[in-house]
């Protein structure tokens, strides 16, 4: 428990810390943000805000991570090092993506194309290595399971691993590209992180409290490292929460896709990893809302001929193009967040009380 503390003390810290510096030196290199030609007049104004800040977010939960664990003195997990392995590795196409915007001075970075190659290798080795029977503990658990699961694992037959990795495949990619769309406003996507993180780090807690490992029993987790899984939580949420203090409105710094993607895919991660694939949908509730609005607008104006369910999607432009002040946006979102953060969690605690009694 010492760990998680000290990973998201020392990730928090070093993020509200470091995203200062960040803000001297990508404003000095001229790294500031392009802005979209079609999207709401008032948001020309950020052109010039630097971005990348993403990479301020990685650093500080890797740092706050491995200090935590030196502090403790306690080795990391294989669960730990695949989730951080898929934490940086989508940050580094999402750096790609955004080196690619600054250095070009346009709004579109890495052709969606290359984007999707890049998300794709990082998904299908994570979920290769997951599935690795090398990587199994002293109990035969590998970090990943062969069952679909929304609370722990189905009581169903395994899927041949080529499915599963290609199931990852489609929650990695999915999630990712979900908080990329949602970070439209000023910190709106690292706000709703910071409650969804925040959630995971204690459905870890609780998991490893009620661990098989510990003692078997009905209604047992069959999760591999769970501990450690909230302390990379946790470290990841305290990185954010750092970040937030210069990201809210007016933020004086975007994390980009370095970051969105980066949270994105730590976030399919840990729903992979603690087998509630399924319960991110509810605790990850802002995202999907983010997305679908986007899929119904591009499916009806295409069958439509040019017509709009939205005046702009993602959704959140649609209210600010109704008038909404974006602070107002923000705010009412991570409301919206915190209900479906709460929801889940309920969902959670409820059903280990319903099989426990």
């Amino acid at each position: 428990m010492r760990a998680i503390l000290f990973g998201g003390g020392l990730s928090l810290l070093i993020s509200l810390l470091g995203t200062r510096y960040a803000i001297s030196v990508l404003s000095r290199r001229g790294y500031g943000q392009e802005i979209r030609d079609d999207g709401p007049t008032s948001h020309h104004t950020k052109r010039g805000t630097p971005t990348m800040g993403g990479i301020v977010i990685i650093l500080a939960a890797l740092t706050g991570y491995a200090v935590a664990k030196l502090i403790t003195w306690d080795p990391p997990s294989a669960s730990a090092v695949l989730l951080l392995f898929l934490f940086a590795g989508l940050g580094l196409v999402g750096f790609l993506d955004d080196f690619i915007k600054i250095s070009r001075q346009r709004s579109l970075g890495l052709r969606s194309s290359a984007k999707m190659i890049g998300q794709t290798v990082v998904a299908i080795t994570f979920g290769a290595l997951a599935l690795s029977p090398w990587l199994a503990d002293d109990r035969g658990m590998t970090p990943a399971s062969r069952h679909l699961s929304f609370i722990r694992d189905f009581d169903s037959w395994a899927m041949p691993a080529v499915v599963v990795v290609l199931l990852i495949w489609l929650v990695v990619t999915g999630t990712s590209n979900a908080v990329n769309l949602t970070d439209g406003l000023d910190g709106l996507a690292t706000g709703a992180s910071v409650m969804v993180f925040g959630a995971y780090t204690l459905v870890n807690i609780w998991q490893n409290s009620q661990s098989c490992a510990l003692e078997m029993g009905p209604k047992c987790y069959e999760v591999r490292d769970p501990l450690d899984l909230a302390v990379v939580s946790a470290a990841i949420m305290g990185a954010c929460f750092g970040f937030l203090w210069w990201n809210a409105s007016p933020a004086q710094i975007f994390m980009g896709d370095t970051g969105s993607l980066s949270l994105g895919g730590a976030l399919a991660g840990l729903a992979i990893l603690t087998r509630t694939e399924m319960l991110l949908v509810v605790l990850g509730g802002l995202f999907v809302m983010e997305t679908v609005s986007v899929m119904m607008q591009v499916s009806f104006f295409k069958v439509s001929k040019g017509k709009r369910i939205f005046r702009m999607a993602p959704i959140h432009h649609h209210f600010e193009m109704l008038g909404w002040e974006q602070v107002t946006v923000v705010i009412r979102f991570w409301i919206i967040t915190g209900l479906c953060v709460a929801a889940g969690l309920g969902i959670f605690y409820a059903e280990w009380v319903a099989g426990v009694g």
